[in-house]
């Protein structure tokens, strides 16, 4: 998302009984992405099984992912 903008992702659509193929923009699909792991993760807290680590992993690799783009990407070139 940081360093390819306009990169779109082949999502599956469920429409009822039909499942389709769709690109979406990057940028609206992983923020989509990103609340459904947040969701997840907050709802696997209260379960008596536990677990659940891996939603707050996705959502911790997808932030350390976008700060460290931040910090090796070099500056353009004025």
């Amino acid at each position: 998302m940081i360093l390819y903008p306009r990169a779109r992702v082949l999502c599956v659509v469920w429409l009822w009984i039909f499942l389709r193929f769709m690109w979406v923009p990057a940028l609206f699909f992983l923020p989509v992405w990103i609340l459904f792991q947040l969701v997840a993760g907050f709802a696997s807290l209260g379960g008596a099984q536990g677990g659940g680590i891996a939603f707050w992993a996705h959502i911790g690799g997808f932030l350390s992912g976008i700060t460290l783009a931040r910090v090796f990407t070099p500056a353009p070139a004025r």
